[in-house]
């Protein structure tokens, strides 16, 4: 975890303030139960802010029928109420685009946790408000503690009622002011008696359940916390905004420091009690250094444990890193976390071997003025090893060897040195330094020191008088050559550290670098599989581990679905069991959990909300199930893969949603066009043929009957014939049967039988004998030509002139049918050669299925042709455009400059 320097505000900080701009402030004026008067002094700072000069706005307020409350709100301006008739009771609800259409400065909205009227925008008030801030007008509301969503539990405990109208935590959290609102239980319960809470009918039933003394002591108290807690969020919040160096003496924070594994758990329970007794939030840390290496295998398991079990106490966990100064390390977070007191283990006594770990009790003794300091004795066995001893004893033997190999080469090239200059014999150590050092940086701490002692002797024999012996005689040598050996050991100790250093950079390095390789993988997969392969992936790559993911399947049973390195894994019973409970419980299981540990898998649920899976992992080295920093991160990438497969998922379903909401669409507009456009000239069919029964008719008259019949029946026959063209479009059932034709006979038939529609229009058709013959399906090209000219008739005003031109161009042949009726807009443009588009348009325009241009653009498509729209170039009126491929490419006439 990397803190914030003192000096400096949080980014955090600083991001929380900028989102923060052009969005409204939210005040919220908070009671433990109705009737304490939250109303009341809501509308009391309503006026006062109204007298200052503010724009106040009363969005929804009830009075509940109580005189004080409508007196209050009589000065203030009101929005009107929206009107929803539900159920057959005609309901009043907050207009919530009233308000933001009169933009006041304040919005009063009383009932923040109030759900809504079926067929509202939103669910819930809350959601209506935060629309209402999002738009950068503030609001003031009220809110009962019971309506809070993480006390739903905790009230329905305390007075047997669970209520069902909550608010998240979240919108509390984002108020910028929080009012208490409080009352003594005896008062609210007299004015419950009084009737000025609740109708004279309803205030025994509330007196014997909910309105008892217990009960309304215990939801003030609830009231208090969260408004104390609020207040100490924006404490924290403005320190670290400010930058301002803790800790403030105002609500305590227990932090619990952990370093050595014989004492750890000891101290952790220790810190649980402490903080339990003072009902205080607390912390539990340990620092890693790169002495840590030093420690062996049941060292740091232990301190794992016990981290493991601050979590599993409620503690939140924090993994420092440090390069050296652990202390200064805790007591910045401490400063950051404005924690007050910090339980730290008794400090060893010292020994000769104390170098080798880092004093920090003793440190944080003398640094750590400005906290209170408990010290906690271990409480284990007295024959405990001292944990400075608990050191990992195997050495890199290759390291060693190219140490020993690396002196003599020193003792060579020194004695080379010597023989060509007569240097000074204390110059020669620098050589030997340089052997130590390379150690050192390339194979650890330990190979370092050993090269630093064979150094040491190699120098001693060789160079020291008298020569090839280990005996020194002069004192001023003894001084030399133990002035060596100390800067050798140093000199091995920070190159070795050197190399830890390294090593954890790198290795944090490749962390950061898969997460961002996995970032952008997950971002692009748009399929389940997918996503769930790169999360297996990217698990078993990030944490050295295999790994697995598990859903269940239409029976409910979990199966693998994704893996790595295998994506089939023989899991015995107990990594089953555990896989089971993982998922039906919602908590991780397996090992190093206290639930199956015995497992070796580690199984954490994947999920959002509802559990969508289950994610195994089988570390290479065991000891990683137990470290607190390998699960959170494991618990991070779980979160992101989860939230993945749930977009997947949710892209799926809206698909599904927008094809079923088409074919709703589809389904609603063919009804409309049965029952209206095709039933309209059935029913003139009918019509004609029934009177020709009747006697008396003279022979004009049953021919115009029969005309009309005709004409009718054949506009019946096109509107069938659209329907079952654009079901053949739709399922792609239709193939063109093209050959080169002549455009003037193919206009020819189209206009032919649309005579009669054609009847009340002139209908010029300027078509060159000369032009090209084009690629096409001679009857889907006429039926084509036809919709268009209809279309136009449709929409032209009778004596109208129709224009049908063709010209040669780049593309092929582009066939133009111009009118002169009103033309199309520039927006609708695409629109209109969509399915039904006349539908949405109302009554307004002339009767049809809206399937004519729509066919229009499928048969010319499927002939590998373009049709678009364009203004009539003769004046005002909408021109088609058909463009055709040619027959014969070669026919096209050559353009010229």
């Amino acid at each position: 975890m990397a803190l914030a320097e003192p000096s400096r505000p949080t980014p955090e900080a600083l991001l929380g303030e900028i989102s923060k701009e052009g969005r409204g402030k939210l005040k919220v004026f908070l009671g433990a139960a109705p009737g304490v008067g939250k109303t009341f002094a809501m509308l009391e700072e309503a006026d006062n802010r109204k007298r200052a000069g503010i724009d106040v706005v009363v969005g929804l307020v009830e009075t509940h029928g109580r005189a004080e409350t409508a007196k209050l709100l009589k000065p203030l301006e009101q929005i009107a109420r929206r009107k929803v008739e539900y159920r057959g009771q005609m309901l009043e609800e907050l207009d919530i685009d009233a308000v933001l259409a009169r933009k006041p400065q304040l919005a009063i909205i009383d009932e923040l946790a109030h759900t809504n009227v079926p067929g509202s925008r939103h669910l819930k008030r809350w959601q209506d408000v935060v629309e209402i801030l999002d738009a950068g007008i503030d609001v003031t509301t009220t809110l009962n503690v019971q309506h809070i969503e993480s006390l739903n539990d905790v009230v329905a405990r305390i007075t047997g009622v669970r209520v069902q109208e909550t608010v998240p935590d979240e919108i509390l959290r984002r108020a910028d002011d929080i009012e208490i609102i409080d009352l003594p239980p005896e008062e609210l319960i007299t004015r419950l008696k009084a009737g000025k809470v609740y109708v004279p009918g309803n205030i025994g039933r509330a007196l014997e359940n909910f309105f008892t003394k217990g009960n309304l002591t215990a939801l003030r108290e609830l009231a208090l916390r969260t408004a104390a807690s609020r207040v100490d969020a924006e404490m924290l919040a403005y320190m670290q905004a400010n930058a301002v160096r803790g800790p403030w003496p105002t609500q305590e924070r227990l932090l619990v420091c952990i370093n050595e594994a014989g004492i750890a758990k000891t101290l952790v329970r220790a810190g649980k009690r402490m903080a339990e007794r003072a009902n205080i939030p607390w912390l539990v840390a340990t620092v890693v250094t790169p002495r840590h290496e030093a420690m062996g295998d049941a060292a740091q398991r232990g301190i794992a444990e016990a981290m493991q079990l601050a979590e599993s106490l409620g503690a939140e966990t924090v993994t420092l890193h440090a390069e050296s100064n652990a202390a200064e390390e805790i007591l910045d977070l401490a400063r950051h976390r404005n924690v007050s007191r910090i339980v730290i283990g008794r400090p060893r006594p010292r020994r000769p071997w104390h170098f080798l770990r880092e004093p920090v009790a003793d440190k944080l003794l003398d640094a750590a003025t400005d906290f209170e300091l408990t010290v906690v004795a271990g409480t284990g066995n007295r024959e405990e090893p001292h944990p400075g001893l608990h050191v990992d004893l195997s050495i890199n033997w290759w390291g060693v060897l190219v140490g020993a190999v690396g002196a003599a080469v020193a003792t060579f090239v020194a004695w080379a040195a010597l023989e060509i200059y007569p240097v000074p014999l204390a110059s020669l150590a620098v050589i030997y330094l340089v052997g130590v050092l390379f150690v050192g940086a390339r194979y650890g701490l330990r190979p370092a020191l050993a090269t630093s002692l064979v150094s040491f002797l190699s120098y001693n024999f060789f160079f020291s008088e008298p020569l090839y012996s280990f005996t020194i005689r002069q004192v001023e040598d003894v001084v030399a050559i133990f002035l060596f050996l100390i800067g050798a050991l140093f000199t091995g100790t920070l190159a070795g550290r050197l190399r830890a250093q390294v090593q954890f950079m790198r290795a944090s390095q490749r962390r950061t670098e898969t997460l961002y390789d996995f970032a952008r993988r997950i971002a692009e997969k748009t399929e389940p599989d997918d996503v769930l392969y790169a999360g297996a992936y990217h698990i078993a790559a990030t944490l050295d581990c295999r790994s697995l993911i598990l859903m269940p399947d239409d029976a409910g049973q979990l199966e693998q679905v994704q893996g790595y390195p295998s994506i089939e894994e023989n899991l015995d019973a107990r990594a089953l069991g555990a896989a089971r409970w993982a998922f039906e419980r919602n908590e991780p299981a397996g090992a190093g959990t206290q639930t199956l540990p015995t497992s070796d898998w580690l199984f954490v649920p994947l999920a959002t909300g509802k559990p969508l899976g289950v994610i195994g992992v089988q570390f290479r080295d065991p000891r990683k199930s137990l470290d607190p920093e390998t699960k959170r991160l494991l618990l991070a990438v779980e979160d992101q893969v989860a939230v993945a497969v749930e977009r997947t998922r949710m892209a799926g379903d809206l698909e599904n949603l927008r094809v079923q909401a088409e074919g709703e669409k589809l389904r609603s507009a063919l009804l409309n066009s049965l029952s209206h456009d095709l039933r309209t000239p059935l029913v003139s069919v009918i019509g004609a043929i029934s009177s020709l029964g009747e006697p008396g008719l003279q022979s004009e008259d049953r021919r115009a009957l029969l005309e009309t019949a005709l004409d009718e029946a054949r506009r019946l026959d096109r509107y069938v014939q659209n329907l079952l063209n654009m079901t053949r479009l739709e399922y792609g059932a239709l193939t063109p049967k093209t050959a080169a034709i002549e455009l003037r006979e193919v206009v020819g038939a189209a206009r032919h039988d649309l005579e009669r529609v054609l009847v009340r229009h002139r209908v010029r058709i300027d078509l060159d004998r000369a032009l090209p013959r084009v690629e096409a399906d001679p009857v889907l090209l006429t039926q084509a030509i036809a919709n268009v000219l209809e279309n136009a008739a449709k929409y032209s005003p009778a004596g109208s002139e129709i224009v049908i031109s063709g010209q040669a161009t780049a593309q092929g042949v582009a066939l133009s049918i111009a009118d002169e009726g009103p033309g199309i807009a520039q927006a609708e443009r695409e629109k209109v050669f969509e399915l039904f588009y006349r539908v949405t348009e109302g009554d307004r325009r002339p009767s049809g299925t809206g399937l004519g241009l729509a066919i229009v653009r499928g048969f010319v498509e499927a002939m590998r042709g373009t049709v678009g729209v364009k203004d009539n170039p003769a004046g005002h009126g909408a021109m088609i455009v058909i463009t055709l491929p040619l027959a014969n490419p070669r026919a096209l006439p050559q353009e010229t400059e």
